[in-house]
């Protein structure tokens, strides 16, 4: 059962979408408080208190931004745990020295956003535990990328029989948003995937903390050279290369490279 002393402050400019989420939330036990503005964030964020901030990052004046930016410790770490809204690749630079706890697109569905704020409580909580040690994860994610339906659907059949959580994206930019929703375990991608081919998806992965250690797989009929730099988390960097577009080989190196 939720703790129903958890406090939730959701800043959202839009008042239409404030009540509705109050009341989906207040209805699964959290106290809420809802404001309109950054400004009335900071205003209220003190004596409030609230375990998790559902934040907008679209608002006039400061904005999402301004008030991320005043919450935002030296290290990187936030006063309070915070969900950002509306998360783009085009900020990826933004949040790049930042330790968001979660990202969610806009519009958001109430289900999802319920279930990223248990998540980041429950790990906040977790992680604050006396002596007890972290949660080990037992179910793997993997976001594959890939252009051709048929193939797309093997990988999916592929990973979820060996186990995996998969998510599945058309092109470079939405897989770079799905890892940033998701935090995965492992990316796969073709090299040469559109809208932000596989080298330039891995860079702006490995500049956020909630994304940097996931592994790359990355495969092509003819691998042109790839920056080994941008995939040097793996222990070996070309375990991350694929020649052939061959969904067997592919799944094989993916567990190979996350330990599963």
């Amino acid at each position: 059962m939720k703790n129903k002393k958890c406090k939730i402050m959701v800043v959202d400019d839009d008042r239409s979408l404030l009540d509705t989420l109050a009341d989906f939330l207040e209805f699964e036990g959290y106290e809420v408080q809802c404001v309109t503005s950054g400004e009335d964030a900071l205003v209220q964020m003190r004596p409030f208190q609230p375990d998790l901030i559902v934040l907008d990052m679209s608002m006039p004046g400061m904005g999402g931004k301004g008030f991320l930016d005043r919450i935002t410790n030296p290290d990187g770490s936030t006063t309070y745990p915070v969900v950002v809204l509306t998360a783009r690749a085009a900020m990826a630079e933004y949040f790049a020295d930042k330790n968001i706890a979660s990202f969610l697109a806009k519009p958001c569905d109430p289900e999802d956003l319920l279930m990223e704020i248990s998540r980041v409580l429950f790990l906040e909580t977790d992680e604050s535990a006396v002596g007890r040690e972290p949660v080990e994860k037992t179910i793997r994610k993997v976001v594959v990328a890939e252009r051709d339906m048929e193939l797309k659907a093997r990988l999916k059949s592929e990973f979820s029989a060996a186990g995996f959580e998969v998510v599945t994206a058309a092109d470079g930019a939405e897989a770079f948003e799905k890892c940033v929703e998701i935090k995965p375990d492992a990316v796969v991608m073709r090299i040469d995937i559109d809208r932000m081919n596989a080298n330039e998806v891995v860079a702006m992965l490995k500049r956020l903390p909630g994304t940097a250690e996931a592994k790359a797989v990355i495969y092509g009929v003819e691998l042109p050279d790839v920056d080994l730099d941008l995939v040097a988390n793996l222990a070996v960097a070309q375990n991350c290369l694929v020649k052939d577009a061959d969904a067997d080989a592919i799944v094989d190196r993916v567990m190979h490279v996350t330990g599963a």
